[in-house]
């Protein structure tokens, strides 16, 4: 079958031809790319060669069947008429298909080191000082994520406990299950961390990050949606590269890292129509499992949006449901006893462990896109302006629209041209919904109220209440990124001249993306870890049971004592951080940044904020000191080149007493009050 034959045609009775066009995996044995069918979709009964039907991939064939007219063998396709797709040589023999592969794998390590050079240039200014240079807006993430890195590394070495640690916020802890510890990517990661420290492990992630979802993501379209290589190299870059992607760059690696994603897509889509349903169940589990450790909310989206996407299907055809519902709930069960169990330990620390929290605090819970993000360039792009971009979303790190005029209007331009195609259809359905969740409880216009979100009457349902909505809006860019392989692919089949329709092709794709390309994202210095920690001075000082205390207490915006920490892999322990916890340290209370309001450290971080020293009186005194020996505090530590430093230092000595100046900081050795009783 030709290419031409997967066209779309506007009549009523060529529906199911159209929509089986956009096939996400219709190919008769579900292999190689080059064994393509024109049909396409979700799940129908399947007409194929009883080989084919035994073949492993048969199921995948089936999955996408979601279009409705049956699978037929067809001929293979030349490497000229497909860029080198494949076809059978003219004797009908096999001798093509080692020359096929070869050229598919090259095809694929030339997309692959293109995805990787992107991610480099995107990184590049981070790559010059990975350890000086942070994001120019924000810096606490960042520092968060290190801090989990280096207890990876913990967990490895030394077999720490991986759920909870007493490393920061001592002597309460942190439930790192409820703190997206990242350990799927930490514990792989943990010889560059040792060798290198977590801060070049943190670019080293969004790197890796950024280029493995647009190669995931490119693989799986070009196997399993789309014929044409570029079709899936245009999908795949927008959904490793869209401006969402670049937003949480600079400090989420854990929402970026998405290269399970769409393989997660594909079996689940595989198990509408399995033949081995056990076998595709457990694998399912496996993937969800590994996910989990990664990012939960992601995992989550993800199965939000194959559910409401085979709904959409259904919705349509509803006669599929009687092929797909035996081998799903197969499928499914298996999945969830096989997840279950792997994650069973692992959940139960995650909600009912200690400092387990239920719910985020109502600033993050009404985090919400703006409808005019969606027409605006992000930030990190080419045509992005950041003063342009204010009150659009929560911040600059939660930017999840952000598609630009031109690219959100070429998006309902290929819904509409296509709308023939029961997948553009469901993948219509799929990117609306998600885009007006991400909207939050109040749905705005240029940050000016409009009406009440739906948001509202979800946001207190059990899982979603720990949701951040506005990231719903990764979910319409992946379907934004699909919209645009299947478009790509579908223009090929334009009754036009071929040297117009390149030229046209290009001109939209740049008219599409260029105003989004990514740009190099930008940073700013950071002060160094101190001399004194890198060379362990600290070491005759703090106990295995005592902490150092930085200056100011780490909290959300001061987390360069975090940052000590993990460039000695935890070695001490520190009071404070930046994690959620519950709201009055209690488990099940709602979630807040940061732990038990502290005294002492609200007292240090308003003479940080504003230079100014205060008089203090025996009580705040004698509260102070309560406080040191509640932590256990050995010693407090203040560089010398810290913001407002003198003040800070005047303050501190009003509570302890004078310090002394070792190498680059002040030092207070607190032993002597601390070990007294209270």
């Amino acid at each position: 079958m030709t290419p031409a034959e997967t066209r779309a045609e506007s009549s009523p009775e060529s529906d199911a031809a159209a929509a089986s066009a956009s096939d996400p995996a219709a190919r008769p044995d579900g292999g190689d790319a080059g064994d393509r069918t024109s049909n396409g979709g979700a799940p129908v009964p399947a007409t194929r060669a009883p080989a084919e039907a035994t073949g492993p991939s048969g199921a995948a064939a089936e999955v996408g069947a979601a279009a409705g007219t049956p699978s037929k063998p067809v001929a293979r396709t030349s490497p000229a008429a497909d860029g080198g797709a494949g076809a059978p040589a003219a004797d009908g023999g096999a001798a093509p298909a080692r020359p096929r592969r070869w050229a598919r794998r090259r095809q694929d390590l030339v997309v692959f080191g293109l995805f990787l050079l992107a991610a480099v240039w995107v990184t590049s200014q981070i790559w010059v000082d990975p350890a000086g240079r942070v994001a120019s807006l924000y810096s606490s993430d960042p520092a968060q994520v290190q801090f989990f890195l280096a207890h990876s590394v913990r967990v490895v070495l030394h077999g720490e406990f991986p759920f909870f640690t007493e490393q920061f916020n001592y002597p309460d802890g942190v439930n790192l299950m409820a703190n997206t510890a990242i350990l799927a990517l930490g514990i792989p990661m943990v010889p560059v961390t040792l060798l290198f420290g977590p801060a070049v492990t943190f670019v080293v992630l969004v790197t890796l990050a950024l280029a493995g979802t647009a190669s995931a993501w490119y693989f799986v379209l070009s196997r399993h949606v789309v014929r044409s290589p570029l079709a899936a190299a245009v999908g795949g870059w927008f959904c490793g590269f869209s401006p969402a992607m670049l937003s949480h760059a600079n400090w989420h690696p854990n929402i970026i890292s998405q290269f399970l994603l769409p393989f997660i897509v594909w079996r689940v889509l595989v198990i509408t129509r399995s033949r081995r349903p056990w076998r595709d169940g457990l694998l399912l589990a496996l993937l969800v499992t590994v996910q989990a450790f990664i990012n939960e909310e992601i995992l989550l989206f993800t199965a939000m949006a194959c559910g409401v996407f085979l709904l959409a299907v259904l919705a349509q055809r509803p006669a599929l449901w009687s092929a797909a519902w035996r081998p799903l709930a197969k499928a499914l069960a298996t999945c969830t006893v096989v997840a279950g169990a792997l994650l069973a330990y692992p959940l139960y620390v995650q909600f009912a462990g200690p400092m387990a929290y239920h719910g985020l605090s109502d600033a993050v819970r009404d985090y919400g896109n703006d409808i005019a993000a969606f027409f605006a360039p992000g930030s990190p792009t080419l045509g992005g302006n950041e003063r342009a971009n204010i009150n659009l979303a929560p911040n600059y790190s939660e930017e999840n629209a952000f598609f630009g005029w031109s690219l959100s209007l070429i998006a309902v331009g290929i819904v509409a041209w296509l709308r023939r195609e029961l997948l553009v259809r469901a993948l219509a359905v799929t990117g609306v919904f998600f885009a007006v969740l991400s909207l939050g409880e109040r749905v705005s216009w240029w940050d000016r109220e409009l009406v009440t979100g739906p948001w509202e009457w979800l946001v207190r349902l059990p899982l979603l209440d720990a949701v951040v909505p506005t990231r719903f809006g990764l979910i319409t860019g992946v379907v934004i990124g699909i919209l645009l392989a299947l478009a790509v692919e579908r223009s090929r089949t334009l009754p036009v001249e071929p040297r117009t329709l390149r030229t046209l092709t290009v001109a939209g794709l740049v008219l599409a993306l260029l105003p989004i390309a990514p740009m190099p994202l930008k940073v700013s210095s950071r002060p160094p870890v101190p001399d004194f920690i890198t060379a362990d001075r600290w070491r005759g000082y703090v106990g295995p049971d005592q902490t150092l205390v930085p200056i100011p207490v780490p909290n959300m915006g001061h987390t360069h004592g975090m940052r000590w920490a993990a460039s000695t892999n935890l070695d001490f322990k520190i009071p404070g951080g930046y994690f959620l916890a519950p709201r009055n340290g209690n488990t099940g209370d709602p979630g807040r940044f940061g732990g038990r309001p502290s005294g002492v450290g609200q007292l240090l971080e308003e003479v940080a904020s504003t230079g100014r020293t205060p008089e203090l009186d025996d009580r705040q005194r004698r509260r102070s000191l309560d406080e040191l020996r509640h932590w256990r505090a050995a010693i407090l530590v203040l560089p010398v080149d810290q913001h407002h430093a003198e003040p800070l230092r005047r303050t501190v000595e009003q509570l302890v007493g004078p310090g002394r100046r070792e190498l680059d900081v002040w030092v207070w050795d607190v032993r002597a009050l601390t070990d007294q009783p209270a």
